[in-house]
């Protein structure tokens, strides 16, 4: 058995994960996924290249629009329910005052905002963006926990505005997850 032969997992080609997760395997390089014939593997490889590109510009477009809006007042005051509810995140208005914690959280966003764009250069400003933003989308995540987030008089599955605002912030953790993984993969490749 060559090497060509073992995948990731060990196991001989053809392994578990190749059968049973062939859409989060992103180690294939473009256009040679064996399962597909030729001009097929080449369009999915494609597709896949366009996903990544509309995922990350999906990421960096509200951390820079919504970054930039912590230096306004009226993010300031949009912020006040979520932080000051929030006893995880409370403390940051007795250390920063009111302004001075949307101003941190602005700059960390929009420094985020920065190393994702230059993650497909480089792989440690993806792995420094993609930490830090999964960072972002876990803290906003976790703010549902805390705030009610169902609409009072339907109650669940209706959100409420809360719940609108912060839904999507889900999906944002899961792209900033895969940036991580995917430069973490390509700085270890780099490393050998």
């Amino acid at each position: 058995m060559t090497a060509a032969q073992i995948d990731d997992s060990g196991d001989a080609a053809g392994g578990w994960r190749r059968k049973l997760m062939p859409v989060l395997r992103t180690s294939e390089p473009e256009g040679q996924d064996e399962s597909l014939s030729r001009p097929w593997a080449r369009k999915a490889a494609a597709v896949g290249k366009a996903g990544r590109i509309v995922a990350l510009t999906g990421v960096i477009l509200p951390l820079l629009m919504i970054g930039g809006m912590k230096f306004t007042a009226v993010e300031i005051e949009a912020l006040r329910p979520l932080i000051g509810g929030t006893p995880w995140l409370a403390w940051m208005y007795p250390v920063f005052g009111e302004a001075g914690a949307s101003y941190v959280l602005g700059v960390v966003e929009l420094a985020t905002a920065l190393l994702l764009i230059a993650s497909p250069w480089s792989a440690r400003a993806g792995v420094a963006g993609g930490a830090l933003a999964a960072l972002i989308f876990l803290v906003t995540c976790s703010i549902m926990v805390a705030l009610p987030i169902w609409e009072p008089t339907l109650g669940f599955p209706a959100l409420g505005p809360a719940g609108q605002f912060l839904i999507k912030d889900i999906a944002l953790l899961g792209i900033a997850l895969v940036i991580l993984g995917e430069s973490l993969n390509r700085l270890n490749r780099s490393a050998t």
